[in-house]
């Protein structure tokens, strides 16, 4: 039983009555989801993040523009990380898992909605209860971010994406978000009201970039390597 095991095995059987107790004891838990997903991760090489709606189905253009997307990443030698569920994750899975690459799924133990999808790797599909660390697990190993149409979540994603970088926190990486009549409303927000009220700067657009088009969205992540000093982790 390895280190890992053995701090789950420790939780399970603890006695969860007291509440300070189990406080102290989820630090355990949130440390073995820490040290799991480092070890798994850091033996992938380098990947980019789709992410995107759950609800999105199959037959939806935006479901066919993710797989194309992560199909064309392959190509260009790197592998596809999602949030491991359905719609847009699964998506950039099955385009990721069909062109022969590696396939990463970071799934979400949610009690309805969240389900892995069948085209992650095998030996690299994590499970998950907390959004942060799962968060963390892809700003740590995505060597950059596309975010197709989304809820909650997928704004909650992108958002750190970009405040991480804005902030100096992460080295900056290349932030695409696909869909113009999509993301465009929210673009002009951050233009009419957040610049407009000193929020933000000007300089702040320079962070992401907003396509409509596979091959433009794969070419930002790939040229940015090419012509950057900054290199993928791996």
């Amino acid at each position: 039983m390895n280190f890992v095991d053995k701090i789950k095995k420790a939780i399970e059987t603890r006695n969860w009555t007291v509440t300070k107790a189990n406080d102290s004891w989820s630090v355990f838990k949130i440390m073995s989801e820490f040290v799991n997903g480092y070890e798994t991760l850091s033996r992938i090489g380098p990947c980019v993040a789709i992410f995107g709606s759950a609800r999105i189905k199959e037959d939806n253009p935006y479901y066919l523009l993710a797989e194309e997307t992560a199909t064309k990443l392959v190509e260009k030698g790197f592998g596809v990380i999602t949030g491991g569920g359905p719609g847009i994750m699964e998506a950039g899975n099955r385009g990721a898992h069909e062109a022969g690459g590696k396939s990463v799924g970071l799934n979400i133990v949610l009690p309805h909605e969240q389900h892995s999808n069948p085209y992650i790797d095998s030996d690299k599909s994590i499970n998950f209860d907390y959004f942060y660390i799962r968060k963390t697990m892809f700003t740590r190993y995505a060597q950059g971010f596309i975010a197709f149409p989304g809820g909650f979540g997928t704004i909650d994603e992108l958002s750190e994406a970009i405040t991480l970088v804005q902030t100096n926190k992460i080295a900056q990486f290349p932030v695409v978000m696909f869909g113009k009549e999509f993301w465009g409303p929210l673009v002009d927000w951050f233009r009419n009201t957040l610049l407009e009220n000193k929020m933000i700067k000007e300089e702040d657009f320079d962070l992401f970039h907003v396509v409509d088009n596979v091959d433009e969205a794969v070419n930002i992540i790939d040229d940015f390597y090419k012509k950057s000093d900054l290199k993928p982790n791996f």
